[in-house]
């Protein structure tokens, strides 16, 4: 979604819409199980940091209007140290 390039499904991080402290927001799906529509990204903040400028959450995932994306930021950064 981000760089899109291509790579197997286990190198990629799904995300979902689901619910945050303060409403609906884009949220990991590590399970890669949860229903619903999800997108694909792989597990770096630089795929995230282009798909986050390209607006690509709310494409990808149908939306119309973009949500909260700072779940996924947190995850990125922590599998990253």
């Amino acid at each position: 979604m981000g760089c899109r390039k291509r790579a197997t499904k286990s190198e990629l991080l799904r995300v979902v819409v689901g619910s945050a402290d303060d409403g609906p927001a884009v949220v990991p799906d590590l399970r890669g199980t949860t229903p619903g529509r999800g997108a694909y990204l792989h597990r770096t903040v630089a795929c995230y940091e282009l798909a986050h400028r390209r607006r690509a959450f709310t494409r990808a995932l149908r939306l119309d209007q973009g949500l909260a994306t700072d779940a996924v930021r947190a995850l990125l950064e922590s599998l990253d140290t």
